[in-house]
């Protein structure tokens, strides 16, 4: 694998909005940047990276890292450092991995400032009509989702 030694550096968050106070419609914005990108040898570079969940107008949570990149591109840092961009397949790896790893550390630390999870909540949605299209005729006994 082309990455190596994902490491958080720092975790800062805030909740704006008073404890109990409920909102309608939060929207919750993720981001993932790259900050700095160095040469460590003809293969390897050092990303420095950073993830932003922003609960708009109700708090953030924004954590900062680091990992190492091995691959084939031997002057990844100096094209990024003209233009900050890479090409999309190490952009794909890098995002990913970031995403992979911060969203379930967004997770917790939502639960600890009571903020809604980060990422959509799966919906349960049990069909009224079997596959014949005639509604199901419900006779006592349980239903399981």
């Amino acid at each position: 694998m082309p990455i190596s030694n994902f490491e958080l550096k720092s975790i800062d968050a805030e909740r704006f909005t008073e404890k109990g106070k409920r909102m309608k419609n939060i929207r919750v914005d993720h981001n993932s940047s790259v900050t700095k990108m160095k040469q460590i040898d003809d293969s390897t570079c050092l990303i420095g990276f950073r993830f932003t969940a922003n609960y708009k107008g109700m708090g953030r949570i924004e954590i900062e890292g680091q990992l190492i990149y091995k691959g084939e591109h031997s002057d990844l840092a100096s094209k990024w450092q003209k233009n900050n961009k890479m090409p999309s397949d190490v952009a794909n790896q890098v995002h990913s991995t970031i995403i992979s790893n911060c969203i379930p550390e967004a997770v917790f630390i939502a639960r600890e400032l009571q903020l809604p999870p980060p990422i959509p909540l799966p919906k349960v949605k049990i069909p009224d009509k079997d596959g014949g299209g005639k509604k199901k005729i419900r006779k006592g006994g349980m239903e399981v989702a």
